[in-house]
């Protein structure tokens, strides 16, 4: 037993020795301040207006030159396509409910409409036209947008038409 103890400490004595000899000496950490002096060396030999060969910056430690090299960004992908946006429209308002609309090449177009509670969207016509329009009923009328464009701004004339005998009004 103790031949079998004094054959492994000789074997873990032997490849310690080798592994001294085969490796590289020990390094030291490299400071902020070591990088830093050695990439603004590089930065001013780069600047040169005379086309020299550079050798690669490189700091000393402990009599070794240790090349420094500068981390490569990762290709990166191409940047999505931007998604394009809708143009901004103007909201117009009325009892029955609210439109977005604008002013395109063939008139005024209606984006979206959203009637108010107790209203439903009906007779819609979107555009692009000279008069886009949109209807809200309820139980009590009718409200009805016609959108037009002046001077590239959408406008709306509002008409009203209550069903308990009150007049077909025209708000705007």
């Amino acid at each position: 037993m103790l031949g079998a103890v004094a054959a492994t400490c000789g074997s873990l004595l032997a490849v310690s020795m080798l592994g001294h000899g085969i490796a590289a000496p020990p390094s030291q950490q490299l400071t902020a301040a070591m990088v830093n002096r050695a990439l603004a060396s590089e930065a001013a030999e780069s600047a040169s207006p005379l086309p020299t060969p550079t050798p690669s910056p490189s700091v000393q430690l402990g009599g070794v030159a240790m090349p420094i090299t500068r981390a490569t960004p990762a290709p990166s992908q191409a940047p999505a396509p931007a998604t394009p946006q809708p143009p901004a429209g103007t909201v117009l308002s009325s009892a029955g409910g609210t439109v977005v609309a604008l002013c395109e090449q063939g008139g005024s177009y209606l984006q979206s409409w959203s009637p108010q509670q107790g209203y439903e969207a009906s007779g819609v016509l979107r555009g692009p036209a000279g008069t886009a329009q949109v209807s809200f009923t309820s139980n009590q009328g009718k409200v009805t947008m016609l959108v037009t464009c002046r001077g590239g701004v959408p406008s709306a004339a509002v008409h009203t038409n209550n069903w308990g005998g009150g007049g077909g009004g025209v708000d705007e």
